[in-house]
């Protein structure tokens, strides 16, 4: 005879949600609103110091604790720049147009440059000390010979903003391209993997975060480099706007040039930031905010 209690069946629970082994389940890809709040949580701190400080400039300037003729007021500031937006727009775009050329041909020269120098160890001790040689050299102190060889043209500006963007494209593709794991490249060559496979495969996404690191350090430095080099010799770009406001002792003007000059350095960060999101959205650190421990 069967009891009630025997006969009972317990209902299953249902289905789990998705959990790997160690513990860890994938929560659903967050929406708008949350990436807008997420977005809102991180940029809240720098945003606020930003308040503060223009809060304290103002503060300053407006006391009268330094002279107007060495720190302009902010009102004076964008003053400047409402009165003469033909101007430092003009300005503007030349040393925009010279930064990203610059940008780009490092990027590209540089990763070139890596490449060989991983595949070939002559190569690497060959340029390697080079290239650091290069780079510990002041550009502002060999900028004039680029304006005798190359003239007063674009030449130079361009010149000089690839070479300090270079260095750190180069080092950190190189960093990347090695930090392979080995049992990863055995395991293709046991495979039959060809060396171009290999490459195309394991060794150039697993260089891809180094690489943007790299690049992001190259936008900022690129800015500098073509400022640095219409600092020498230019008729246009915000170089020449800060060296002739410097000249004529105007400092709204002056502080003007350099507030553009950071929004761009700035713009092209967030640019290259932009693109690692869309290119590297496999990685750990594009993971996070979608992964939590169950343990």
């Amino acid at each position: 005879m069967v009891t009630h209690s025997q006969s009972a069946r317990t209902e299953p629970a249902g289905p789990p949600g998705p959990t790997s082994s160690a513990g860890v389940s994938e929560r659903a890809r967050p929406g708008i609103a949350q990436r807008i709040l997420g977005f809102t949580e991180r940029a809240w701190r720098p945003i606020a110091l930003l308040v503060v400080l223009f809060f304290a400039w103002w503060a300053v300037t407006a006391a009268e604790l330094i002279e107007p003729y060495l720190v302009p007021s902010p009102g004076d500031t964008f003053d400047a720049i409402a009165s003469r937006p033909d101007y430092f727009w003009e300005h503007t775009w030349a040393t925009t147009y010279e930064t990203l050329l610059g940008f780009v041909i490092a990027a590209a020269v540089g990763v070139f440059a890596a490449v060989v120098m991983v595949q070939s160890a002559t190569v690497e001790k060959t340029l390697y000390p080079l290239l650091l040689f290069a780079q510990v050299i002041p550009k502002i102190a060999i900028a004039p010979l680029f304006v005798v060889w190359l003239g007063f043209g674009i030449g130079p500006k361009i010149v000089v903003a690839v070479l300090m963007a270079f260095f750190p494209v180069v080092i950190s593709m190189v960093t990347g391209l090695k930090s392979v794991d080995p049992e990863m490249l055995q395991l293709s060559a046991t495979m039959g993997a060809k060396p171009g496979q290999t490459f195309w495969k394991i060794r150039f996404p697993a260089s891809l975060p180094h690489l943007f690191s790299g690049l992001k350090v190259a936008a900022t430095m690129a800015v500098t480099g073509a400022v640095v080099g219409e600092f020498v010799g230019a008729d246009a770009g915000l170089g020449f706007v800060i060296l002739q406001a410097n000249g004529n002792l105007d400092t709204p003007v002056l502080f003007a040039g350099l507030l553009i000059m950071s929004l761009l350095g700035v713009l092209l960060f967030v640019l290259v930031e932009w693109l690692e999101h869309l290119v590297l959205p496999w990685h750990a650190s594009r993971r996070t905010e979608g992964v939590t421990t169950t343990l």
